[in-house]
């Protein structure tokens, strides 16, 4: 039998929770913290294989083994790596108090409502789109990824609350800080976790469902959802498509160039994606910005001109371009070599197709489009309907071969 016990962010554990145990395996700041049985075998964790074939000669001979973790050894911890090598029926697991949990309980806040997301170990950028996205989240902090990485790659507005060496009374700290003030600190290796919030959209109602909202009921709006000028607006079927070729989910960055009104950025930010808006004109960019309000979601706005202004962005999931005129071919070929998934790109023009086409393929993406012509129900004197054509347009997409992404809690 392996007893993995939670500890480090509450009580100690009971003292009977080791007894007999012959080998007992953890990290120094937790052996260092209990007694020990006088003849038990100790392992300092360090790379996990070495510790779990020395659990598995113990294990053989029948011999009991205890694991020491931190908080709730369940919850992105250890438990599925001694589940996965010896099966669960093996594993007594008496968990602790989560840090996360603690985190949230030292505020005084509720975080049904909270996503998690783990860097430990894993790329930081999903984290950071997360919080980019969502305004209540806990990232689970590693070597690499920890408070200043996390500032030093968000925007301003967000806030940071540093959660240190939760659980001993001596040296636990909890630090509410901005984004750069995180980014410029050394904040050493005791921290337990770092709980991101947008304070001006923190969710406070009752739910059902524990962390990320779900996705909306509907989508691929109509036009007159959003504030847009003179019908220069993607139009909803178009927009349907771009969407499904796109795929936004949480953890995703997705770039809306040639933003437009940003009626694709506001629905990806819908979906879950943090999404940047790029538009070269001064009223397009206050029209992203109210239609974000609106519906309740963040979009970070760019000003400027594509590819100019994508220098300075973070490599995205996926792009879509709405506009671009004759530097179209020098736009997509600027987003393909940077998306690490999918380009989608609108167009009106003909003589465009072929060249925006490939960029893709130069780009070494899997390329496929359709015309979309479509006729709308619109009604006539009479009590009668006709049906009234769009502009069609021409969609194209360039693929890559999905990237796997792990680390996130909903």
């Amino acid at each position: 039998m392996i007893t993995v016990i939670g500890t480090g962010t509450g009580a100690p554990p009971a003292p009977e929770a080791l007894a007999g145990a012959e080998l007992v395996v953890g990290g120094r700041r937790h052996l260092d913290a209990v007694r020990l049985p006088e003849t038990a075998e100790r392992i300092v964790l360090g790379p996990l294989a070495p510790a779990l074939d020395t659990i598995e000669e113990y294990v053989g001979k029948d011999r009991p083994v205890a694991v020491l973790a931190s908080g709730d050894p369940g919850f992105f911890g250890i438990v599925r790596a001694l589940a996965e090598r010896f099966g669960s029926a093996l594993l007594d697991v008496r968990p602790g108090v989560s840090s996360v949990a603690t985190a949230f309980a030292r505020l005084g806040l509720a975080w049904d409502d909270a996503v998690v997301v783990s860097a430990h170990g894993r790329e930081l950028r999903t984290a950071v789109n997360v919080c980019r996205a969502h305004p209540k989240v806990a990232v689970l902090t590693g070597p690499g990824a920890g408070p200043a990485e996390l500032g030093a790659a968000l925007p301003g507005g967000r806030v940071l609350v540093v959660a240190s060496a939760l659980g001993d009374p001596e040296h636990e700290r909890v630090e509410r800080v901005t984004a750069a003030e995180a980014a410029a600190r050394d904040w050493g290796t005791a921290v337990s976790v770092v709980l991101c919030l947008d304070e001006t959209r923190v969710l406070g109602a009752v739910r059902t469902v524990a962390g990320a909202p779900g996705g909306p009921e509907r989508w691929a709006l109509d036009e007159r959802e959003f504030t847009h000028r003179d019908s220069m607006i993607t139009k909803f079927e178009v927009r349907a498509l771009a969407l499904a070729r796109l795929g936004p989910r949480l953890g995703d960055l997705v770039w809306d160039v040639g933003a437009g009104s940003g009626s694709v950025a506001v629905e990806c930010a819908r979906l879950g994606a943090a999404v940047v808006a790029v538009e070269k004109t001064a009223d397009g960019v206050e029209r992203i910005r109210a239609n974000a309000v609106a519906h309740g979601v963040d979009v970070q706005v760019v000003h400027g001109e594509a590819p100019v202004a994508l220098s300075q962005l973070d490599d995205p999931d996926a792009v879509f371009v709405g506009g671009g005129g004759r530097e179209l071919p020098v736009i997509v070929t600027a987003c393909a070599r940077r998306a690490r998934r999918s380009v989608v790109v609108a167009m009106a023009a003909l003589d465009r197709v072929p060249v925006t086409r490939q960029a893709l393929v130069g780009a070494g993406f899997d390329c496929d489009g359709v015309l979309l012509q479509s006729s709308r129900l619109a009604p006539l004197p009479g009590d009668v309907t006709r049906l009234a054509a769009t502009n069609p347009v021409f969609l194209l997409w360039g693929t890559r071969t999905p990237v796997s992404r792990e680390g996130v809690a909903q």
